[in-house]
């Protein structure tokens, strides 16, 4: 019988131990060989665990590999259109558009046209070559005495601690060389963000970093303070992300270094959580209100939140608050379950949280369908890195989108999926200072700016392609998508969007009645 690998690899090892021992010029082979010997058999005799203890020294090649199957899978096996969760050729666009490379593609699309894949962009046989070269969007209304002039592709929430020093400090000096914004994201603004004086949207989580009392309630004097500086353009309340609905942020307090505790406003070591819920308002109205605080302690700056959306009802409490009280957000963004940098459960990553594409129109048909798009503009966030994909939201009812990953990989992030241990190959997601020094500000600066640049262009072209003068101008007719191999038609046969104030004048005739009737504004609970 057999000898099971149990006995045999230590006995393999003992056998070549000795046979180097005993034959003089193989001793120096002993400096290698004892270890192993040493680790087989720690493995033979321990007790934890039983692949060890059955499978001495070699079980441990499991683990090698398993270490190695991201950087193998990534680098030899996936084809261009794999990848997860972005594919190597949206990856590569970025890269190229970065670093001002060609990003045009030989012998047509490697996407399978007949499958569910496919969606595609009406184009008209009468393309408009007048089409204005760039556009802005304003952001602000009527209560809004400082309004922004927004660019159509700003840097998402992505905050300082999360990402690197230099990381920050590259965003924001690339957003200040194209002309465009960069969101702090909840941890603040920190020195890296002031560095270079690119424009701002101050984002305030649950945990109100950077304007809060000792407690860990809003301190409304603190935030002014800051949000009145001429760098900070606009104000946003994060209600929700992509990544993890409902659920607050943990910075431990091992990685809250001095840096970190100046912009959070919290003490060096003590560690920062973002509840899952607001302690400033409890109520869809009791939002609105600090909404308006907000604006006002800016000194009339637009205010708004952003949300991936979750239940209906809320979205349409939300609204119905807005008719009470006359009080509008100056902006909404609304975040897709695919959207997400940070680290976060895996459940709630893969199973909470509406796509962005549902999210958008559930949210712009709320605004349509009480009579008030006009007033508040959209911006849209979730896995967007192209001019495509830019122009799909434009056509959901987007008045402009944020990216957050794309801007990651114009820095150079490879994607190794180690952002949460502060591992990251490239500088981008880590704290260790040596790490950090392999990403250079200057030079990665200029790949955010020429990324930004680059795919506002592709988005020029498309729209002059489809005939517009501008991407507001797309909407659902233009977006076709594939049912099956044999069917596809226009978005608006797949999903239903609602008229102006059809929600007012006739709920019972939308795919939204039963949100609608539970809905109230003084509460985010179901009323029956």
């Amino acid at each position: 019988m057999a000898l099971a690998p149990r006995y045999a690899v230590p006995l393999v090892a003992v056998a070549i131990t000795a046979a180097c021992w005993l034959i003089h010029p193989l001793r120096w082979a002993l400096v290698l060989v004892i270890p192993v010997l040493l680790l087989t058999l720690w493995d033979f005799f321990q007790g934890s665990h039983a692949l060890r203890r059955n499978y001495p020294l070699i079980a441990r090649m499991r683990w090698l590999f398993e270490d190695l199957r991201p950087y193998l899978r990534a680098y030899i096996v996936e084809s261009d259109r794999e990848g997860r969760p972005f594919t190597i050729d949206e990856r590569s666009l970025v890269y190229a558009r970065a670093k001002g490379d060609i990003s045009t593609h030989p012998m047509g699309t490697e996407l399978d046209v007949y499958s569910d894949e496919y969606e595609w962009l009406g184009h008209s046989i009468a393309p408009n070559e007048q089409a204005p070269e760039s556009w802005h969007v304003r952001v602000g209304g009527e209560a809004c005495t400082k309004p922004y002039d927004s660019a159509l592709l700003n840097i998402s929430a992505m905050s300082f601690g999360s990402l690197s020093a230099n990381a920050i400090e590259a965003l924001n000096k690339g957003a200040a060389l194209g002309g465009f914004a960069h969101d702090t994201g909840e941890g603040s603004i920190s020195r890296y963000h002031r560095k270079h004086g690119g424009d701002l949207i101050w984002e305030l989580g649950s945990g109100y970093f950077g304007c809060r009392h000792k407690d860990g309630r809003f301190n409304p004097d603190l935030f002014a303070e800051q949000a009145q500086d001429d760098q900070v353009k606009m104000v946003e309340i994060k209600l929700s992300q992509g990544a993890k609905p409902g659920h607050g942020g943990m910075l431990p307090g091992t990685k809250v270094t001095p840096e970190i505790a100046e912009a959070r406003k919290v003490d060096v070591g003590e560690s920062c959580i973002s509840p899952p819920a607001h302690s400033t308002f409890s109520t869809p109205a009791g939002l609105l209100e600090w909404v308006a605080q907000l604006r006002e302690l800016s000194g009339g700056k637009p205010a708004g939140f952003k949300l991936c959306v979750g239940q209906p009802h809320e979205v349409m409490a939300i609204v119905k608050a807005m008719l009470e009280t006359g009080i509008t957000p100056d902006f909404i963004v609304v975040d897709g379950a695919e959207g997400g940098t940070g680290a976060a459960p895996q459940e709630l990553t893969d199973n909470v949280g509406m796509p962005l594409r549902e999210g958008l129109i559930l949210m712009r048909n709320a605004l349509v369908g009480a009579n008030l798009k006009d007033r508040i503009r959209l911006g849209a966030s979730g896995k967007i890195h192209s001019g495509a994909g830019m122009a799909r939201a434009f056509a959901l009812g987007a008045d402009w989108c944020n990216a957050a990953r794309a801007f990651m990989f114009s820095l150079g992030c490879v994607q190794s999926m180690k952002c949460h241990t502060g591992e990251c190959p490239t500088g981008v997601a880590t704290q260790v200072p040596w790490r950090q020094k392999g990403l250079v500000v200057d030079d990665k600066a200029e790949r955010v700016a020429r990324f930004q640049k680059e795919t506002l262009h592709a988005l020029r072209e498309i729209v002059v392609a489809m005939g517009y003068s501008s991407p507001w101008g797309l909407n659902q007719h233009d977006m076709y998508q594939r049912m099956d191999s044999a069917k596809a038609g226009p978005l608006d046969e797949v999903y239903r969007f609602l008229q102006p104030g059809q929600l007012l004048a006739d709920p019972g005739s939308t795919q939204y009645a039963h949100a609608w009737n539970v809905a109230r504004a003084d509460t985010f609970r179901r009323v029956t």
